[in-house]
């Protein structure tokens, strides 16, 4: 594992890329080739999140756009590319939030207060390495949870579940493009990384995605 291989995972997100994201991502792909409606996700979202939250691996912003409570008091956005800092900065512009450019991976060193929710959707998939491996961004991520607070987020499995003929196809040129690194990404791994560091660990597997959630002890 390198940083250059964690690059190369969020390299991708240019701003023509993010312009279709929502589109392409959580439209087409979530629906047809992941088998995961992305209402799933947002529904987990709307539960989990606090007026105190930090999103990690920002996408587009659209969880923060359409499901952010208007009562936030503290939003702080954290991704490796600049790109989607921007995007997602303006999408949640009112709240007025923080912005941390970092790599999960490696200690993040910005010195803020705690927060009461963190989410981490559809970034594990793109990180390096195996899912034992990915596991130190929990142990780095829960450092900025409060006691108590939960972590929750949703990653694609590329092991372990039924994948159709273009969810395979699709998630073979990912992984050869280093755009995906979940090749050997399945549900015991992950539980056994959520385990390590969190109490009260959920897991729930919909199509090729695992939608998982846990708090600080």
């Amino acid at each position: 594992m390198n940083k250059e291989s964690t690059v190369a995972g969020q390299a991708v997100y240019s701003k023509k890329v993010l312009s279709i994201y929502d589109f392409w991502v959580l439209g087409v792909s979530n629906n047809y080739f992941w088998k995961c409606p992305t209402r799933f996700i947002s529904e987990q979202f709307s539960m989990l999140v606090s007026s105190n939250h930090l999103d990690v691996g920002v996408g587009s912003g659209y969880y923060l756009k359409n499901y952010l409570p208007q009562s936030t008091k503290r939003i702080a956005l954290l991704d490796l590319n600049q790109n989607s800092l921007d995007t997602t900065s303006k999408v949640v512009n009112h709240f007025q939030p923080e912005v941390y450019c970092g790599d999960v991976l490696e200690p993040l060193e910005f010195n803020v207060d705690k927060f009461e929710s963190i989410s981490v959707n559809y970034l594990l998939h793109c990180l390096p390495g195996n899912l034992i491996d990915k596991g130190i961004m929990f142990k780095h991520l829960k450092e900025h949870l409060n006691d108590g607070g939960v972590l929750f987020g949703s990653t694609i499995l590329g092991k372990g579940t039924k994948q159709n003929f273009f969810a395979k196809k699709l998630m073979g040129v990912y992984n050869k493009k280093g755009i995906f690194s979940n090749n050997n990404d399945d549900l015991d791994s992950l539980l056994l990384s959520l385990n390590k560091h969190f109490t009260d660990v959920k897991v729930e597997v919909v199509g090729c995605v695992a939608l998982f959630s846990g708090k600080k002890i």
